[in-house]
C-alpha cells in the first residue's frame, strides 16, 4: 500500500488546490494498481477522473472516480467521490453505470491531504479552512464471504448527501465512516446502495455516547470498523480505516498499532473522544 502528505495550493498548472489535488490522486493510483479511463477537464468547474483498479490479486475489475466541482459566488471548492458498476466511454460522468456520488469539502487556496492508495481501493482526508477535517475514499471492503457470494463488496465514503453544494463551513456534515448515514453506502447485491451503519460507533459501550475506550499507558489500540446493520448482520470491514479514541489525543497525531502508523482525524471540527478515526500509513 502506498501513501502520500502533501498539500496543494493555486501554484499549480490548474490554479486551484482541489484540482491540484485531483492529479495527485491520479499520479498515486497510476503507480500503484489504477489505470486511469478518463482524465477530462473539458469542463473548468469539473475537472473529471475515472479509474479502473485491478484488485490485490490483479484480476478485479474496480471502477471508482473522483471530480470537482465549485461555485465561486458560493465559495465552495469541492470534490465528489464516486463508485460505479462498470465504465461507458461515451457516458457522461452522471451517467455511468450504477453511479452513486459523495461530496467531499476542499478548498481552492490550500488543502494538506493525507491520501491512501493500493489497488483495491482509495481513501482521503483533508485539512481545509479555518481548520476543519474532511474525509472519503472509494473502492472494494474486504467482506467476510468468498468472492463468488459478494462479487463486488464496493462502498463509498464522502462527507455529503450527493454532490451537494456546500461550503467546508457547514457545521451539519460528517465524516462517513460513523455509519448510519447517507454519505456512506456499499452496493449491495441487486445493485442498489445499501446504507450500513458501523462498529464500533454504534456500540454505546465501546464507540457511542454511553461510554467510550482510551488509551493505556498513552498506548491507543486501534480497532477495526465493521460495516453492519442493526440486525445481526456483518459484512466486512474498511481496509485501511480504523477507530481510535481521542481520549487525551490530538488530530494529526501518530498512533502505532499491529505494527502499522495510523494518523489520527477529527470529524470536521468535532473533538469528542468518539470523533476521531485512523487512517492506516503503510
Amino acid at each position: 500500500m502506498a501513501y502520500a502528505i502533501n498539500y496543494t495550493d493555486m501554484s499549480g498548472s490548474t490554479g486551484f488546490a482541489h484540482k491540484e489535488l485531483l492529479l495527485k490522486i491520479k499520479a498515486l493510483a497510476e503507480a500503484n494498481g489504477w489505470t486511469t479511463l478518463r482524465y477530462s477537464t473539458a469542463d473548468p468547474a469539473s475537472h473529471e477522473l475515472i479509474l479502473k483498479g485491478a484488485g490485490l490479486g490483479g484480476t478485479d475489475e474496480i471502477y471508482i472516480g473522483f471530480r470537482t466541482y465549485e461555485n465561486a459566488s458560493s465559495d465552495y471548492y469541492n470534490l465528489a467521490v464516486a463508485g460505479f458498476s462498470g465504465y461507458v466511454a461515451g457516458n457522461p460522468w452522471a451517467n455511468q453505470p450504477g453511479i452513486f456520488e459523495s461530496g467531499i469539502p476542499a478548498h481552492n487556496q490550500r488543502v494538506d491531504y493525507w491520501l491512501q492508495c493500493n489497488a483495491r481501493r482509495i481513501n482521503i482526508a483533508l485539512k481545509v479552512g479555518t481548520p476543519v477535517y474532511t474525509s472519503g475514499g472509494a473502492g472494494f471492503f474486504l467482506p467476510y464471504c468468498l468472492p463468488s457470494q459478494y462479487p463486488y463488496p464496493m462502498y463509498v465514503a464522502g462527507m455529503l448527501n450527493g454532490a451537494e453544494a456546500k461550503r467546508y463551513s457547514d457545521t451539519g456534515m460528517s465524516m462517513p465512516w460513523k455509519g448510519a448515514r447517507t454519505n456512506l453506502r456499499i452496493r449491495w447485491f441487486d445493485g442498489t446502495w445499501k446504507q450500513p451503519e458501523t462498529h464500533p460507533w454504534n456500540n454505546p459501550y465501546v464507540g457511542g455516547a454511553t461510554s467510550q475506550l482510551r488509551d493505556t499507558n498513552d498506548i491507543y489500540p486501534v480497532t477495526p470498523v465493521h460495516l453492519v446493520d442493526s440486525t445481526p448482520n456483518i459484512y466486512g470491514i474498511f481496509d485501511g480505516i480504523g477507530y481510535v479514541s481521542n481520549f487525551n489525543n490530538t488530530v494529526e497525531s501518530t498512533v502505532s498499532a499491529a505494527g502499522d502508523d495510523w494518523v489520527c482525524i477529527q470529524d470536521v471540527g468535532r473533538t469528542s473522544f468518539n470523533d476521531y478515526f485512523a487512517l492506516r500509513l503503510s
